[in-house]
């Protein structure tokens, strides 16, 4: 890849006088609605863990199974994706994710046991993986070099605010119930109407797709370069298209072959490419900071620590809003001081916030029933540290992670890139989901909190010694 000078000393800026903005950013929202279901299906399962345990009759590692089961075909389905894209396309890809987002959402509403929940939140995770890395492909792939980023971050706000979605419906619909556990509608449980709610953005999704253009990049690269040309003039202007095919045409390899897992490999040294292990650890590391502890276990976090179920709730939404926030300021900042110095400031400030959080914990008491209890203190501390945390995590490696993926691999290997660098993320992001409730019955919610901020400070290193900056360059300079 080309370094921080590299980026701001390349190719001037394209005349965007004929850029259709509008055409732009609105392709770019329907894309985004991806990223809110890919929010939505992560942070629904929230609401659900005690009627998950209810229903199914689960222990700690049943429930954790449960939970984590969704990531298992997440980073099958971010794997598949990337590859499947480069023969398809990546707006196909995108209609598959929406059709597997509505039986995802049906069937784990429905589901009579821990099998057909698991089946059916696999699907979904198959759905979840499609769109978190075709999502910021698609948007990278029609979006101009200088406003690339803030167009991209617009999908991790449409993540933040699906999670912020399903947190607001969980409490409302547990309120209404009275608890998760109860009867609500047509004698189903509260907790089976949480998933339910998402078929009205998952129907959305599939006919806003039936709009939108395939990716002109993914046209030339396989050999339609009318219709990309096509789609570039809808999108810049007939003057900039013909030249913008040729140079698209150009970025591939020199025998202009079809993509293939065999570019990962830099034919010279017979070895993986350094910005493939770079893809990898960006992605590992967004998730080994632990977020997704707190998107998927906060209402059971807040609850071990003394929070009624409601108040856990509530505390959720408020987490939501803040994240909303932070991603707001991102897409004011990443086009103007770059991808880098936010990702390494988030991870400085995670990692302080994260330890906070560790000693606020560590002075839990439990009781005779094996409740914890914090301090009023100690219980203020906590809240906002971990509000913070989310803040800053959202500010930095939430956004910027997706944004770099999707711009940061040469067209040869970005659907390659993508498959491996996703399925990393999945990974990782299983392990951490799936290691949780062990790791709260085992070395308790101070010792893990504590693992979480060395992940955070570990991070910066690799950011400050191995990241370098894509502000400002077009996808035809980026370098393997």
């Amino acid at each position: 890849m080309t370094d921080t000078s590299a980026a701001t000393m390349g190719t001037p800026p394209a005349d965007t006088s004929e850029h259709n903005m509008l055409l732009i950013v609105l392709i770019s929202i329907v894309a985004t609605i991806g990223g809110f279901l890919f929010g939505f299906d992560s942070g629904v399962i929230n609401g659900t863990v005690d009627g998950l345990q209810t229903a199914f009759n689960s222990d700690s590692v049943g429930t954790g199974f449960n939970v984590a089961s969704m990531l298992l075909g997440c980073a099958v389905g971010a794997f598949f994706a990337g590859r499947l894209a480069d023969v398809w396309g990546r707006r196909t890809l995108l209609l598959v994710a929406a059709v597997f987002f509505i039986v995802s959402a049906w069937g784990s509403g429905i589901a009579a046991s821990s099998i057909q929940f698991v089946i059916f939140r696999v699907i979904g995770g198959l759905a979840v993986g499609a769109a978190s890395v075709m999502a910021p492909a698609y948007i990278s792939e029609i979006a101009p070099a200088h406003i690339r980023g803030r167009l991209t971050t617009i999908q991790q706000i449409a993540i933040i605010t699906g999670l912020f979605m399903a947190f607001v419906s969980n409490f409302f619909l547990a309120d209404i119930a009275g608890v998760s556990t109860a009867i609500l509608w047509f004698n189903y449980e509260a907790w089976r109407w949480m998933f339910w709610i998402e078929l009205i953005p998952a129907f959305t999704f599939l006919f806003a797709l039936l709009t939108i253009p395939e990716s002109p990049r993914f046209l030339v690269s396989k050999g339609r370069q009318d219709r990309a040309r096509s789609v570039l003039a809808r999108l810049y202007g007939a003057a900039t298209a013909e030249a913008k095919v040729q140079e698209i045409y150009d970025s591939f390899s020199a025998d202009h072959h079809r993509p293939r897992f065999a570019d990962l490999i830099d034919s010279a040294t017979g070895q993986v490419r350094r910005i493939v292990w770079i893809g990898i650890g960006l992605a590992s590391f967004q998730q080994l900071v632990g977020i997704n502890v707190v998107f998927y276990y906060g209402a059971v976090l807040w609850q071990a620590v003394g929070f009624s179920e409601s108040d856990a709730l509530f505390i959720n939404i408020i987490s939501g809003a803040i994240s909303v926030g932070a991603c707001t300021i991102t897409i004011l900042l990443i086009d103007k001081i770059g991808r880098k110095p936010l990702l390494w400031f988030g991870s400085v400030g995670m990692a302080a916030m994260l330890a906070l959080v560790a000693v606020a914990f560590s002075t839990a008491t439990v009781d005779e029933a094996g409740n914890f209890a914090l301090s009023d203190s100690m219980g203020l501390l906590a809240l906002v540290a971990a509000n913070a945390y989310v803040f800053l995590f959202n500010g930095s490696w939430g956004p910027v992670m997706w944004v770099m993926l999707g711009e940061m691999f040469p067209n040869q290997i970005r659907g390659s890139g993508l498959a491996v660098s996703g399925l990393s993320q999945w990974g990782s992001n299983f392990a951490i989901t799936m290691t949780f409730p062990i790791m709260l019955a085992s070395i308790g919610l101070a010792a893990a909190y504590g693992i979480y901020a060395f992940f955070a400070a570990l991070s910066a290193l690799f950011v400050i010694k191995l990241v370098h900056e894509t502000k400002g360059l077009e996808l035809e300079d980026m370098e393997g």
